[in-house]
Order: C-alpha cells, then structure tokens, then sequence
C-alpha cells in the first residue's frame, strides 16, 4: 500500500510547530471588513493553534 498523499489544500493552511502542534490563522478575514470593530480584527490578524478534537481528524491528511 503506497502512502497517502499529504492535502495540498492543507498544506497551505497549516504549519506545525517545533513541539508538534499545529497553527492556523483564522476565518472571517477576507472580506466586508468595515463591519468589524477594530479590536475584532487585530484578533483574528493572529495565529492560533489547531483545537485537540480537530487535530485528531486533521493529523492523517497533513
């Protein structure tokens, strides 16, 4: 059984850190920005880590 390729989608996405989590900027950032309070979008600017229950599901496909 060959191996399974990593999801290209994905791979753009994440990046795992040097203790093995993964980061991941967040949503709702792209566009209809002059809605957003200052303060929402100097936090989703950020990065944050992958959430536990999601990272068993994600770990396979990166």
């Amino acid at each position: 059984m060959p191996k399974m390729k990593t999801h290209s989608g994905l791979k753009k996405r994440l990046r795992r850190t040097g203790t093995g989590k993964l980061k991941r900027g967040h949503g709702y950032v792209s566009h209809l920005a002059h809605r957003k309070t200052h303060k929402q979008k100097k936090h989703l600017a950020k990065q944050t880590y992958v959430h536990p229950s999601d990272y068993k599901r994600i770990k396979s496909r990166i």
